[in-house]
């Protein structure tokens, strides 16, 4: 049984900044304490000052696989995540086939077993007709992280504009409904209105901030309705933090929600510059929705931190706006982008550990992880937060191998990341041949 010991790290957890040792024996952590004797069997890493974070849990990506490899794949954007610190995922269903019955489910589940470094869990998805196979997802489904409903359009054809399915799912569904939150009709009107669209720019106009607040308005009063556990996804705009409330503690809220990365770090001032490179669905809007958007996170309006990891190829991303696909690919740097404003003092370092791990962890139920306590798995990442390290095509590991970050300069590198015990990621190399685990969900 493999044991790893950390030395003089600056452990963040749970809202305190500690000089501890951390030992790992086998697949978890064994023992927390400020000084741990070395044994000759122990792998010894002496973090000098770095810090040790729990593994960032990312509640949204599309890896594209089963039927989209030519964009991307579970072991290819699996590699990337921890790289960058992410240690768990949740991935959509909207593939080819999209992932409607509980048979195709599994066979995703079965790729990510043979491939993923990351612990991984995958969304059932909801079309118009597929009630009955959706419904068994239920609380007897402890490795199953919720359901995914396409309340707006977008990659993969998965619109539920149904309202008696979204009824019928809303009021019998046992476990977590994740929502992805635009209004059809308001999209297809505004799509009047600027009939020609032939630039990025005009992405927040047609799919604009009453798209985003009308739909979000319908899913929460039909959770209201039926006493739903419903979380809304990607977040993009202040109207909707009206919505959503920090009166309660996350472990009791029936109603949660996320914001991603790229709608806390671009504007819509950035489409001249990158253009279809960061079009994606919901559109990242106009400047005052990221302030609001970040006074929100700091006040826990808003209560997870994830990136819509959404990869397609350079060739398609270079097509007209109106051909182009929505989404861009984020998940390997993430952590470091959030990093990026703890160095700018916008964010304390606990509050992104809050919302990147904790927060995700409590949200979906997550058994053992999202936080670094002992007999829990060991999922860590040891971050450098005084070595820069600058965004390269090179440095990509994802199958795309473009990102609208290359060239930038972060200000902290993912020194080590530690998945169930193993290291996984180690000075900029992936060790190949280390697997993840499905997630567990502690459930009543």
């Amino acid at each position: 049984m493999n044991k790893i010991l950390i030395k003089n790290a600056h452990v963040v957890n749970e809202g305190t900044i500690k000089v501890q040792d951390v030992l790992i024996k086998g697949q978890r952590i064994e023992r927390i304490d400020t000084s741990i004797s070395a044994t000759p069997e122990m792998q010894v890493i002496d973090a000098n000052g770095k810090y040790l974070l729990p593994g960032a849990i990312d509640d949204q990506v599309h890896f594209r696989e089963p039927g989209l490899t030519h964009k991307a794949s579970i072991q290819t954007e699996s590699r990337a995540a921890v790289a960058g610190g992410v240690t768990t995922f949740m991935e959509m269903p909207n593939t080819v086939p999209a992932a409607l019955t509980q048979e195709l489910l599994e066979q995703k589940y079965a790729i990510a077993s043979a491939c993923s470094p990351a612990n991984y869990s995958f969304f059932m998805g909801v079309s118009n007709d597929n009630v009955e196979e959706v419904l068994k997802t239920n609380k007897k489904k402890k490795d199953i992280c919720g359901i995914k409903i396409f309340m707006g359009s977008s990659t993969g054809n998965m619109l539920v504009d149904n309202y008696t399915v979204l009824h019928k799912i809303f009021s019998e569904a046992e476990v977590l409904i994740a929502t992805h939150c635009e209004n059809e009709s308001i999209i297809a009107a505004n799509k009047l209105n600027y009939p020609n669209p032939d630039h990025a720019r005009f992405h927040p106009l047609i799919r604009d901030v009453h798209a985003c607040y009308e739909s979000t308005l319908a899913a929460i009063q039909i959770a209201q309705q039926y006493d739903t556990r419903l979380h809304v996804l990607h977040i993009s705009t202040a109207k909707e933090l009206g919505l959503f409330s920090n009166m309660l503690p996350l472990k009791d809220k029936k109603i949660t929600n996320e914001v991603c990365v790229h709608h806390l770090h671009f504007t819509a001032d950035d489409y001249e510059r990158l253009g279809n490179q960061i079009k994606c669905n919901p559109a990242i809007k106009a400047p005052e929705n990221k302030e609001a958007l970040w006074k929100a996170l700091l006040d826990d309006t808003l209560d997870i931190i994830a990136t819509d990891h959404a990869p397609h190829t350079w060739e398609e991303k270079q097509q007209a706006y109106s051909a182009a696909p929505a989404g861009l690919p984020l998940v390997q740097h993430s952590v470091q982008m959030m990093l990026s404003y703890v160095k700018k003092g916008i964010i304390s370092i606990e509050k992104v550990v809050e919302k990147m791990a904790h927060a995700p962890a409590i949200c979906f139920q997550i058994a053992e992880r999202g936080f670094i306590r002992e007999g829990y798995y060991a999922d860590l990442v040891l971050v450098d937060l005084d070595t820069p390290t600058t965004v390269t095509k090179a440095s990509l590991l994802y199958k795309c191998q473009w990102s609208p970050l290359e060239d930038t300069e972060f200000t902290s590198s993912i020194h080590t990341t530690i998945v169930n015990g193993v290291i996984v990621y180690e000075q900029s190399k992936v060790i190949d041949g280390v697997y993840g685990m499905r997630l567990k969900f502690d459930r009543a």
